[in-house]
């Protein structure tokens, strides 16, 4: 029985003709006594059964299915780079990998209230209505073995104010003496496909692209540090002026690198293995029940 409670709350209620998106506890109990499983049952009983499985239907995650027929191979060597190895061999002191992307829509919000200073038993208070200021597009590029950091405000994202970032960083010591310096970066329109690797190539031939798959913006190492960025210096988003923003952006960038680790990233070429085979598990298992 007990095992019969907790199949049926790893069901989708649509799955069961009822027209709920996910079971609450008090909802499983309720099915369970409807479809005869049990002729009564409390709410408590269900919840003790549940979790000892840590099983919680009423909580969801959304996530995007690998379509990239490549995803694999493009982040298998991703995740090599990280461990310093390319096609199976190890980097040379000097070359170099950098993950970089863009933040978009990085607001100046000017609160119509001075926001108030923390006290004693009140957090800080932040007026809710604003006026928009404009924005910046934040364009970095970071070092993942060293934890250098390279950053730029760009009123728009584009082919052009990328080339910007890329110039910068290979005209910096040593990234402009490197061997070979292989950029990590996703398929956003600024650093997209073959014509893009030409672009890039030209004009830097010492540069390697390596674009992850479509989708899969958790490779990519900068990812880490723009999630920190939000934490850290644009929340709450409090700024006069678009040069404030400006300002704040490339301060935290500098502080950030006096006191910065590389990130001790543990995600290898085995756990993606088994990511995908479970992946795939589960969607033939999706499969047959909709057949």
């Amino acid at each position: 029985m007990v095992v019969q409670v907790k199949a049926l709350a790893c069901e989708l209620p649509s799955q069961r003709g009822l027209p709920l998106s996910r079971f609450s506890i008090s909802e499983v109990a309720a099915e369970v006594r409807r479809a005869g499983i049990v002729a009564t049952i409390g709410d408590s009983t269900v919840w003790r059964w549940l979790h000892e499985d840590a099983i919680r239907p009423w909580q969801h995650r959304c996530w995007i299915f690998p379509r990239d027929p490549d995803f694999a191979a493009k982040a298998g060597r991703i995740l090599d780079l990280y461990e310093r190895v390319w096609e199976d061999k190890l980097l040379a002191d000097d070359e170099f990998v950098l993950s970089t992307d863009e933040k978009t829509s990085i607001q100046a919000r000017l609160r119509l209230h001075t926001s108030l200073p923390p006290g004693p038993g009140r957090a800080m208070r932040v007026e809710h209505e604003y006026g928009r200021k404009g924005a910046w597009a934040y364009l970095a590029a970071l070092d993942v073995h060293r934890a250098k950091l390279f950053g730029r405000c760009e009123p728009t994202t584009g082919i052009e104010p990328f080339g910007r970032l890329v110039d910068e960083v290979m005209a910096t010591p040593p990234y402009s003496e490197a061997r070979r310096v292989f950029w990590i970066m996703d398929n956003g329109s600024s650093h997209r496909g073959e014509p893009s690797i030409r672009r890039l190539r030209e004009s830097h031939p010492r540069l390697v692209p390596v674009h992850g798959p479509v989708h899969a913006s958790w490779l990519n190492q900068i990812e880490i540090y723009f999630s920190i960025v939000q934490r850290k210096a644009l929340t709450p988003n409090d700024f006069p002026s678009l040069d404030a923003v400006r300002d704040r952006l490339l301060g935290f960038q500098e502080h950030y690198e006096k006191i910065a680790t590389p990130f001790q990233w543990a995600f290898t070429r085995s756990d993606l293995d088994h990511l995908l085979a479970s992946i795939n598990f589960n969607a033939s298992s999706v499969d047959r029940r909709a057949a």
